[in-house]
């Protein structure tokens, strides 16, 4: 891994290109409002946390979708309460088949996935942690089973 000055795009190297734990490398996002555990929009755009699944809102679990197991309003609430941490930072991958904005998004350089994850908000989908598993080092192992 190659990591260059603190405050630059450092691909796969931890905490470097944090200063004072927020993700200064990448672009501030504001004026979110959480849609789901998973989901939140900004403006026009419509964002979806790469890595998980959270609870789906009643009526929202298609039939014959495995849905995530748990208390979706409580998924939801967590992650209000933690975008309200501080500066939200945004790293885009692309767009999913419903047009939204696949990312990785930061609060005081915590990934908000792994949030979710480490409070049992979520579970982690393995074929969805893009690019090359990047919640399995951010998050660790145990985030991940």
């Amino acid at each position: 891994m190659i990591c260059v000055a603190a405050a630059t795009l450092c691909a796969g190297c931890g905490q470097a290109g944090e200063v004072s734990g927020e993700r200064v490398d990448l672009p501030e996002i504001s004026g979110c409002k959480v849609t789901d555990g998973d989901t939140i929009r900004c403006g026009d755009e419509r964002v979806r946390l790469l890595g998980i699944d959270a609870p789906e809102m009643p009526g929202h679990c298609r039939p014959g979708r495995n849905c995530a197991p748990g208390d979706p309003e409580q998924s939801t609430d967590n992650l209000r309460a933690a975008m309200k941490r501080g500066p939200l930072h945004i790293e885009r991958h692309g767009k999913d088949h419903y047009g939204r904005t696949l990312a990785h998004l930061y609060v005081g350089g915590e990934n908000l996935a792994c949030l979710q994850l480490n409070s049992n908000n979520a579970i982690y989908r393995r074929d969805w942690d893009k690019p090359k598993l990047r919640l399995v080092g951010e998050c660790g192992e145990e985030s991940v089973r």
